[in-house]
C-alpha cells in the first residue's frame, strides 16, 4: 500500500474518532463515507473469531491453526492506521467540540445536521436500483424507530460500574452501525458528560470498565452484523439509511433541553450557512472516495493489460 494511501486511513480514523465524541454522528457513517466501512466490519469479526478460536483451541493444545487463519484475513494495512488515527481524533473532540456544543449549540448542530443528511446518499446509493417494497418499508420502519428513541428525553443516573459497562456494551454498536450514534445514546442515558469528563481527565479506571464494555458489545455485535451485510445486504443497507435519516431529528437545530422541537428561530442564517458547509464537507469525501476508487480500478485495468500473457 502507498503511504499516500496509509495517510489517507489515518486522516479517516481521526474522522471516526472525532464523530464518535459527537451526540448525533455516528462513526460507522464516517466510515460509510469514507469507503472502509465493510473492510472495517469484515476485520473486526475476523479478530472476534480469531479470539474465540484461540480461546477454545489454544488450552486444549489445538495450537493457533483456526485462529491464526482467521487473523490473516484482517485488513490490517486498512485497520492500524484507522486505529492510529482514532485516538487524537477522539482526544482532539473531547477538548474542543464539547465548549461548542455547550456554547453553541444551535450552530453546531446546524453543521452536523448538513452532514449527516448528506450522508445518507451512501447507503442509499448502495442499495442499488430499484428499491423494492420490502426495503422501502424497512427503511420507513427504521426512520420512525430512530425518530423515536432520538426524542427520548434525557435521563440523569449514577454512574454506577455496572451501568457505564452495560452502557458501553449497547454504545459501541455505533461503532460499526451507521445512524446510530453511540454518544447521543450515551447522552440519553446521561452518561455522555460523566465519559467525556473521565477522557479529558485520564480516569482510567472509570475508562477501564468502559472499554470492557465495549470489547463485549463488540464482540457480541460485530458477527451478527457482518451476517447481515453478507446474507441480506439490501435490506440491512435499507435499514442503515432509515436509521440515519431518523435520527436527524437529534440535529434538529432549534430544540429545548428536553428535545422537543421548535420552528426556526433565533441565528437562522448562521445555522444555515454551517448546514450548508457541512453538506458540503461531506459531499467533498463522497466525490474524493468515488474518483479514487475510479482510478483505482481504471490502474488495475491498465495493469492487467500492460501484463504479459505467458502461455
Amino acid at each position: 500500500m502507498a503511504l499516500g494511501e496509509r495517510v489517507g486511513h489515518v486522516l479517516r480514523g481521526a474522522a471516526i474518532g472525532v464523530a464518535e465524541a459527537v451526540p448525533g454522528i455516528s462513526g460507522g457513517t464516517i466510515a460509510l463515507v469514507t469507503g472502509v466501512y465493510e473492510r472495517v466490519i469484515a476485520s473486526a469479526g475476523h479478530v472476534v473469531s480469531g479470539v474465540r478460536y484461540a480461546a477454545s483451541d489454544v488450552p486444549r493444545g489445538r495450537g493457533w491453526t483456526r485462529a491464526g487463519h482467521q487473523l490473516r484475513q484482517v485488513h490490517w494495512e486498512v485497520v492500524i492506521p484507522l486505529l492510529i488515527g482514532m485516538l487524537p481524533g477522539l482526544l482532539i473532540a473531547a477538548k474542543v467540540l464539547e465548549p461548542l456544543l455547550t456554547g453553541y449549540p444551535e450552530q453546531t448542530r446546524g453543521f452536523f445536521l448538513g452532514l449527516v443528511l448528506a450522508s445518507v446518499l451512501v447507503p442509499i446509493s448502495m442499495v442499488g436500483m430499484p428499491w423494492r417494497r420490502v426495503e422501502i418499508l424497512a427503511l420507513i420502519a427504521a426512520a420512525a424507530a430512530a425518530f423515536a428513541l432520538t426524542g427520548l428525553p434525557q435521563a440523569t443516573l449514577t454512574p454506577h460500574p455496572l451501568i457505564v459497562l452495560v452502557a458501553a456494551a449497547v454504545a459501541v454498536c455505533a461503532l460499526v452501525l451507521p445512524g446510530v450514534s453511540g454518544s447521543f445514546l450515551l447522552l440519553t442515558v446521561g452518561l455522555y458528560e460523566p465519559t467525556i469528563t473521565a477522557l479529558n481527565d485520564r480516569n482510567f479506571g472509570y475508562l477501564a470498565i468502559f472499554v470492557t464494555g465495549m470489547v463485549i458489545g463488540l464482540s457480541l455485535f460485530v458477527k451478527v452484523l457482518q451476517w447481515l451485510l453478507e446474507q441480506h445486504r439490501r435490506i440491512t443497507l435499507a435499514v442503515m439509511s432509515g436509521a440515519l435519516l431518523g435520527s436527524l431529528r437529534a440535529l434538529w437545530p432549534w430544540q429545548s433541553e428536553e428535545r422537543a422541537l421548535h420552528a426556526p428561530g433565533d441565528g437562522i442564517v448562521s445555522i444555515a450557512a454551517l448546514f450548508v458547509l457541512g453538506a458540503a464537507v461531506v459531499s467533498a469525501m463522497i466525490i474524493a472516495e468515488r474518483r479514487r476508487l475510479r482510478r483505482a480500478a481504471r490502474d488495475l485495468t491498465e495493469e492487467t493489460y500492460e501484463t504479459p500473457h505467458v502461455r
